[in-house]
């Protein structure tokens, strides 16, 4: 068998890479329960799905009218089919999505009504302070350094380290700071699950002497200071040897209080929209886009890096904005008539309305430009970043979030004032996707992405990492399988946005508005909670 790229594979290789695409694709979660005679079903079974924001999730329900016992479903009539993806439930108002049935060609097959809602129980945080009195002597002088290292049980009651407190200096009596940890890490969700905690005597030398230990758990913790929360710390070893030993001092709670964090579906359920541009490098060093050497270049069997790029972001955004209209803008060129350089113009030639419907109206404004516009320089990014801050800057009540991607071959030549608008631009409702594309040194995107060395400009440091950058080729698939390549590259860039979309709201103290009150079917007075 070969592709059309010219690619050879054995039958049995070719068939495996068909077999492996099938699979990931079609996995039945379960059926509802069956509801007799009626054309008006509300069913009751609820399914749990893990939701990922980073990944297209698709979705696909088939209904059935049941005629007998059998399980195979070939036996049954076929009643029409509606496919989605788990984002378009969640990104609707109030994360219910009403879309027609299809599947049987001609025939109206009527409608489904999904609702979807997160798991509650694990987005609380606990907040807590612990002293300790009469610790054991472990330094040479009479004193110690002590510190408290937490650790939470797993099922194979193994221990996973989950929290270590301060050092405080020279004391028997140590009191530490209060300290957050989500509930999650604490116990994994379960109240009763132990928690071990070991006290230590600090050394420099990282040699760190054991003075004791003791075990809690959540749900006594969650009792606050009382006499149930004074615990004895008690080294095995030393109460092995020692007829008399009682203990190696006491550690008891002093605080305990719990707050209910917001996550980033309780805004979008609240009507949080986000809002999505895209900035395409149309700099020279691209190549000329009729030779097939060009990043730009349009070949009629596949998408460019860029189209590639613009595609598997675009696509998982689009499902968190409900009119589906996106800014789409163009930097580095000539443009007609006058053959002036612009560094923000608008990819379908409006000026005064540079949105595109949707993913492929994106692509087809791309596409045209690239016919009408020369490719220039230089590569500026900052007339890029402030446009889309200046939007950002107008809504920052919550209720709107800006994602900038900006795909580019290079080097940026406009870094200071880069850098400038995107510390200006982390006070804001805002994060910036940049992909590379092509074999040029990085550098300078590395450098923006700012996961190991904050960015700051003229000495003021960013409020909070905005950036995420990764190279295209990293993502290229070596079988050639752009589906693949595009779902890796998603996931990467998308994976922080819900984080950085929550530091915002956190660090402006806004909460979510309440969802829209759930959706009652005509006649009914109760509702169910369904996907």
């Amino acid at each position: 068998y070969t592709t059309e790229c010219g690619k050879h594979f054995s039958c049995s290789t070719f068939l495996d890479q068909v077999l492996y695409k099938i699979s990931a694709i079609i996995f039945c979660f379960g059926r509802t329960e069956v509801i007799d005679n009626t054309l008006n079903p509300d069913f009751v079974r609820k399914y749990i799905l893990d939701y990922f924001f980073e990944e297209k999730q698709n979705l696909r329900f088939d209904f059935y009218d049941v005629d007998s016992k059998s399980p195979d479903l070939s036996k049954h009539d076929f009643l029409g089919q509606m496919f989605c993806t788990l984002g378009e439930i969640v990104g609707s108002p109030a994360s219910r999505l009403e879309k027609p049935l299809g599947g049987i060609p001609g025939k109206k097959c009527g409608t489904i009504i999904l609702t979807a809602e997160e798991l509650s129980n694990c987005r609380d945080s606990a907040t807590m302070q612990f002293c300790a009195n009469k610790l054991d002597k472990k330094d040479f002088f009479g004193k110690s350094d002590p510190f408290m290292v937490f650790y939470r049980s797993n099922e194979d009651g193994t221990f996973t380290i989950c929290h270590k407190t301060e050092v405080v200096k020279n004391t028997l009596n140590p009191v530490w700071q209060p300290f957050t940890i989500p509930v999650r890490a604490l116990c994994n969700g379960d109240y009763d699950r132990t928690i071990k905690v070991e006290v230590y005597d600090w050394d420099r030398d990282g040699s760190h002497d054991f003075i004791g230990d003791f075990t809690t758990s959540y749900r006594e913790l969650a009792r606050g200071q009382s006499q149930f929360n004074v615990y004895e710390v008690i080294n095995t070893k030393k109460k092995m040897k020692k007829k008399k030993y009682v203990n190696s001092g006491t550690v008891t709670l002093l605080s305990f209080s719990v707050e209910s964090e917001f996550t980033f579906l309780d805004y979008i359920k609240g009507g949080t929209q986000i809002n999505f541009t895209v900035a395409i490098d149309f700099t020279a060093s691209n190549g000329n886009p009729s030779q097939s050497t060009s990043l730009h270049y349009m070949n009629p069997y596949q998408l460019n890096a860029y189209a590639m790029a613009l595609k598997a972001v675009g696509e998982i955004i689009q499902d968190y904005d409900s009119d589906k209209m996106f800014p789409a803008l163009g930097f580095g060129a000539k443009l007609p008539p006058d053959g002036r350089v612009s560094h923000e113009f608008p990819l379908n030639g409006n000026i005064e309305n540079p949105y595109c419907n949707g993913i492929e109206g994106i692509l087809e404004a791309y596409h045209q430009s690239l016919k009408t516009v020369q490719l220039y320089g230089p590569t500026n990014f900052a007339p890029i970043v402030n446009h889309v801050a200046r939007y950002a800057a107008a809504v920052q009540d919550g209720s709107q979030y800006f994602v900038l991607l900006i795909i580019t071959d290079g080097v940026i030549s406009d870094m200071a004032q880069t850098k400038e608008a995107i510390v200006n631009a982390a006070k804001l409702p805002m994060s910036i996707i940049i992909v590379g594309v092509g074999q040029a040194e990085f550098d300078a995107m590395v450098e923006l992405d700012g996961d190991d060395i904050r960015i700051s400009s003229r000495g003021k440091l960013a409020e909070r990492d905005i950036v995420q950058f990764v190279p295209f080729r990293d993502y290229m698939d070596r079988t050639g399988n752009h589906v693949l390549s595009m779902a890796r590259l998603a996931k990467d860039v998308l994976a922080e946005i819900p984080d950085q979309f929550i530091s915002y709201m956190k660090s402006r103290g806004i909460k979510p508005n309440p969802a829209p009150p759930p959706y009652t079917p005509p006649g009914h007075t109760h509702h169910h909670t369904q996907i």
